[in-house]
């Protein structure tokens, strides 16, 4: 069962470090203070939730459909330019981090970015559901929770790495041009992510 685990250690690991918009989000709020572990804490419950579903086969059918593909896809499309163009604004103003005066946004508002930018995009099913679910096919029922949690647990390290590590990267972000860095990244990872979205739902 041990070589289960690390299987599923392995997959999970090697899908959710690629640069993506939820990374790029985590990263963020870890560099801003932002209540970085309770984001980290979102979406990793996040994949745990889409990982059993995966693995149980409940959600293969779904994710499979062409119209409630091309639905989620329009709609984090949407979402995604959205939040860009926010950090589009952010890169053109001229600031850094101020640890001690910012204030951090509320909690609510900052967890529910956390899962507009986990669930409003299609990529996160169709690496947790159908990707992590075809896979788990190959073992016997028993073995399949196994291959799940090592999933789950290579979700928990990687994202409380990341929130960590943005972070102790804060000090860097006092100045204004490695701030401007960062937005520009950021909004640069949404739109390219919401313009291949949108593209998928077009074409």
């Amino acid at each position: 069962m041990f070589s289960v685990y690390f299987q599923g250690f392995g997959l999970g690991g090697s899908l959710i470090v690629a640069i993506g918009a939820q990374n790029a989000f985590v990263l963020s709020q870890g560099v801003r203070r932002n209540h970085q572990l309770a984001v980290a804490l979102l979406c990793t419950l996040c994949d745990i939730v889409l990982i059993s579903v995966g693995i149980t086969g409940v959600g293969t059918t779904v994710a499979a459909s062409p119209i409630l593909g091309n639905i989620a896809a329009i709609g984090g499309s949407a979402f995604l330019f959205w939040y860009g163009f926010g950090a589009f604004r952010s890169a053109l103003g001229n600031h850094g981090l101020k640890t001690q005066e910012d204030t951090p946004d509320s909690l609510r508002s900052v967890l529910m970015l956390t899962l507009g930018v986990t669930l409003l995009n299609p990529h996160v099913y169709l690496d947790t559901v159908v990707l992590m679910g075809s896979m788990s096919g190959q073992y016997s029922l028993e073995a399949r929770p196994v291959f799940g949690l090592g999933a789950m647990s290579a979700s928990l390290i990687w994202f409380l790495l990341l929130a960590q590590g943005g972070r102790a990267l804060a000090p860097a972000f006092r100045n204004p041009v490695t701030w401007k860095i960062l937005d520009g990244a950021v909004c640069a990872t949404m739109w390219l992510l919401g313009a291949r979205l949108l593209f998928t739902a077009l074409g």
